[in-house]
């Protein structure tokens, strides 16, 4: 087995670092930067399944002391909500890569028939960014030499794309909305679990429990991509869990008056 390839431990130009020890860190970043693509879809669908579901169980709990009401109302907003955030996961994820492959496509057309055109627009791009005119021109020149290398440079600075990411998204719509289901899923269940095994108030007391539990997990899990404290970060996903489960069966204790129904058993 090759071993690793490891970073000079005294560089004094960029010159000393080995090609391989760079690809294989950009590769790495790449990486990084598609998994955690899809921990958002994974947290996204977790919270959402956690939060829409408790609030349903909750409202119908407290418009019904029918356990089978609250089971039956909790699977079908579960079922509604799995193909609801799939297929909208697929179709916004469809169409953005259709989006940006067309913006690729017309960047290409650009730097084919117009190169000059091109090469100006990196010149100036350069010169927004602080670099001195006179270097900006000389180096849009050196990158012009190379078209696949002007139009990633044009296409990252101008649109904030990659000129690889119509190749990454192959499969990329399929995949995430399978994540955004499963995810979903996951989190609707934790909610309905409890009316399984028991009934009325003890099972939305666990239901909400164990909902709070999750999502301050995912709240701490959260926070080691992000700046934020963990602590405050699954309180802040707790909290708002909390509102929306108070509401719905606070909602669902006057629902019946405000339908004209005497009660709801």
């Amino acid at each position: 087995m090759m071993p690793e390839p490891q970073p000079p431990e005294h560089p004094t130009s960029a010159r000393d670092y080995p090609l391989e020890y760079i690809a294989q860190h950009i590769g790495e970043e790449r990486r990084m930067v598609s998994v955690l693509g899809e921990v958002r879809e994974l947290v996204f669908g977790a919270q959402d399944g956690l939060v829409s579901t408790l609030a349903v169980v909750a409202t119908v709990a407290g418009a019904s002391t029918d356990n089978l009401a609250v089971l039956v109302a909790g699977f079908a907003s579960a079922m509604a909500g799995i193909f609801s955030m799939a297929i909208g996961e697929y179709m916004g994820s469809k169409s953005k890569a259709e989006i940006e492959g067309g913006h690729l496509e017309r960047e290409w057309e650009e730097v084919q028939q117009r190169p000059f055109e091109s090469e100006a627009e990196v010149a100036y791009l350069f010169m927004q960014e602080g670099m001195d005119p006179e270097v900006a021109w000389e180096t849009a020149a050196v990158i012009a030499r190379y078209p696949e290398s002007l139009l990633a440079t044009m296409v990252a600075k101008e649109l904030g794309l990659s000129s690889d990411d119509q190749a990454e998204a192959e499969g990329s719509p399929l995949r995430g909305a399978v994540v955004m289901g499963a995810s979903f899923a996951g989190g609707a269940a934790v909610p309905i679990l409890p009316f399984l095994f028991t009934e009325g108030l003890p099972a939305l007391a666990l239901a909400t429990l164990f909902t709070g539990l999750v999502l301050f997990a995912i709240g701490v899990v959260k926070s080691r991509w992000t700046a934020r404290f963990w602590l405050w970060s699954g309180l802040e996903i707790v909290a708002l869990a909390a509102v929306a489960g108070i509401a719905g069966y606070l909602f669902g204790g006057v629902l019946p008056d405000l339908l004209g129904f005497a009660g709801v058993v």
